[in-house]
């Protein structure tokens, strides 16, 4: 069915495809391609009052592919034909990507652009910009399948091994000691999921935060408009019960099992205004145009390093009756100021934005 050109209509994106390996590091892809959250996303928007296109005029409440397009050429013609006006990139981006084509021609977008999500998404890139703006990152060593047998550690045990292209704690591992190390590369190697390349770092024995950051923008706060000319963080959130040193995957145990947003004592101390500070500077860094989440850890000192920068955070929300106890970190973050699951999301959709082209450069600008 379509809709008035005049109509603001959204249409979400998921994942229909592993992107494209770069430099031989593959970024792996999450079973149904975030089409879980998806639905939760189209289904609270539409109960919102949005006007949510679906491939099927009468969508069903549990599947999940009623409420979603495939980011492919063929998904996003698709979901322009039935009227969507704006899409929602609840997906893995990377230059080239076939969504490239609307965005140069002026459609309006909820998500990060995709050649920034592809240049951020390399988390040695990403920690290498950070730590050169004087932002605290753990010292890395990029490990080759074929160093394996000849290299050294210039760390001290334990260390935590990780995918360049990783994708939340999947594929990390904590490693004891340096008899294991060998056999736990082989084995990653042998598996190639990741590429022919992954990271090392030290491990970092102490609390265990996430902190969403938000963009710019105009938000309804409290009932009232508020404008924030700099990016801005959520309250952060706690993370335990971890495995073998390792938060475990929200695939196997949801968030709301091992996390909690700090409280009001908490959010005051020194370290933890600190970090958010830096976390805030780093989503300036990376030019995020939507929420991203950044992992970090403390020391034995108490001192937080960001380990871990999502340019697409999993946004799963209790929305659907068959979806109760999925809520994101984000959107556990999001309840301590009083938002909804809901409530996260308009706001996200307030901060929708255009390519808009200079008739001075024959460019397009943001």
């Amino acid at each position: 069915m379509n809709k008035s050109a005049t109509t603001e209509s959204v249409a979400i994106l998921y994942q229909a495809d592993t992107p494209p390996a770069k430099n031989r590091i593959i970024k792996p892809m999450k079973p149904g391609g975030y089409s879980d959250s998806g639905a939760d996303i189209g289904f609270a928007l539409k109960q919102a009052g949005i006007d949510v296109i679906t491939p099927v005029d009468l969508p069903d409440v549990e599947r999940d592919l009623d409420w979603v397009f495939p980011d492919t050429r063929k998904g996003i013609a698709d979901a322009r034909a039935r009227g969507a006006t704006i899409l929602w990139l609840n997906t893995v981006l990377f230059a080239g990507h076939p969504v490239e084509d609307v965005i140069n021609n002026g459609m309006a977008i909820v998500g990060q652009v995709p050649r920034v999500a592809d240049i951020y998404d390399d988390k040695l890139v990403t920690n290498e910009l950070l730590r050169s703006n004087h932002v605290p990152i753990p010292e890395s060593v990029l490990i080759h399948a074929n160093d394996v047998a000849s290299m050294s550690v210039p760390f001290i045990f334990p260390v935590v091994i990780k995918p360049v292209r990783g994708r939340g704690s999947q594929g990390v591992v904590v490693v004891r000691n340096a008899a294991d190390l060998p056999n736990v590369l082989n084995e990653l190697f042998a598996e190639q999921r990741y590429g022919d390349a992954i990271y090392m770092e030290p491990y970092l024995p102490g609390e265990e935060i996430t902190i969403t950051v938000m963009p710019p923008g105009n938000y309804i706060l409290n009932g009232k408009e508020c404008i924030y000319e700099k990016y801005w963080s959520l309250p952060p959130v706690k993370r335990f019960n971890h495995q073998d040193g390792v938060a475990p995957y929200n695939g196997v145990v949801a968030v709301i099992n091992n996390s909690r947003v700090l409280n009001e004592y908490e959010l005051e101390t020194d370290p933890i205004k600190s970090v958010c500070r830096q976390c805030e500077r780093a989503a300036y860094l990376v030019h995020a145009k939507a929420p991203v989440r950044i992992d970090c850890r403390a020391d034995a000192t108490g001192t937080f390093f960001l380990f871990d920068l999502n340019m697409k955070p999993n946004m799963t929300g209790a929305s659907r009756p068959n979806r109760i106890g999925q809520d994101s970190l984000t959107a556990l973050a999001a309840r301590k100021i009083g938002w909804s699951f809901t409530d996260l999301l308009l706001n996200m959709f307030r901060q929708r934005w255009t390519l808009h082209k200079s008739t001075d450069t024959d460019t397009f600008v943001l």
